[in-house]
């Protein structure tokens, strides 16, 4: 029989794992292994520290008391041998190895193929692993270490995260070919009053960005539908369900149904950046890809 006489990393990522998800079965996804398995090492862990690090029942997974003290100590530690392995890395080659990007969904599928091929000419030591999530998960995860930069939107405002500024994204009114506004060629604020508006779910900031516009000028949220992407957003406006606020660079070419419609004089808008941890030991590569990145003039 083989016994448990060390911690190591991985069990503490397990453990992490379940503590994130609150399920073993996402944990264990999340961590690209079977569920016995990871259930196996979080015990063999529990015997090994002789505490129960986590209450299991059919309905939920909880962490104890001493649980939640002892992931919140094991995300330091994974942060710190993150580090560990980016000093070395960095110091073998600053400009090569492992980058791992996290970019927001409604961002990453309209920029992601403008900027992969420029990465790739300019850093071609780089490999880069891409992430895509919400802003609260990869806030997390570059706090965490799991991640080198993030691209979402500004600001993150956090003392300890450096952003840089890429590009000023603004919004247009998107309608449906069928609405009283399809054929303007501009709109103005005031047009959102009373307008019903199909905004994305809890979680993406682009919701809160586009709420903040329309609560400032009298639009009503449609609460009987909130979509789970912009392709939804999209297909929803092209059947006149109401209108929403489209980002510049998801608007994509021509699209059969819908018209966007710039807004006069100052539009809405969003900045997007490139943020990273102030302690990153890639500080000269993130710089330089931050300079890059802002000279590639997305919009226009």
């Amino acid at each position: 029989m083989a016994y448990y006489t060390h911690m190591n990393l991985r069990d503490l990522r397990y453990l992490v794992a379940v503590a994130e998800h609150r399920h073993f079965g996402r944990a264990a996804e999340a961590c690209f292994v079977s569920q016995p398995t990871l259930s196996t090492q979080l015990k063999k862990l529990e015997e090994f520290l002789g505490v129960t690090l986590v209450e299991r029942n059919n309905r939920q997974v909880m962490l104890t008391p001493v649980g939640e003290s002892i992931v919140s100590q094991a995300q330091r530690v994974l942060r710190e041998a993150n580090q560990l392995v980016g000093i070395a890395e960095a110091h073998r080659d600053p400009y090569g190895g492992d980058f791992r990007l996290g970019v927001i969904p409604t961002i990453a599928p309209y920029l992601l193929p403008k900027i992969l091929t420029p990465l790739r000419k300019a850093f071609p030591d780089l490999r880069m692993q891409l992430t895509e999530s919400q802003t609260s998960v990869l806030t997390q995860m570059l706090k965490g270490g799991e991640l080198d930069a993030v691209i979402l939107a500004l600001p993150m405002e956090d003392e300890h995260i450096i952003e840089a500024l890429l590009y000023r994204e603004p919004f247009y009114m998107a309608v449906s070919k069928r609405h009283a506004h399809a054929k303007r060629k501009t709109v103005g604020l005031s047009d959102l009053d009373g307008e019903d508006v199909l905004l994305l779910e809890d979680g993406h900031c682009l919701r809160d960005q586009a709420l903040a516009v329309c609560s400032s000028h009298n639009a009503v949220e449609n609460t009987n539908f909130r979509a789970t992407s912009i392709e939804t957003l999209r297909q929803m406006v092209i059947a006149n369900v109401g209108i929403t606020l489209m980002p510049q660079l998801a608007m994509g070419g021509r699209t059969s149904g819908i018209n966007y419609i710039p807004f006069k004089g100052k539009p809405p808008a969003r900045e997007v950046g490139l943020c990273w941890r102030g302690t990153s030991t890639r500080e000269a590569l993130l710089q330089d890809m931050a300079k890059l990145l802002s000279g590639l003039h997305f919009c226009g």
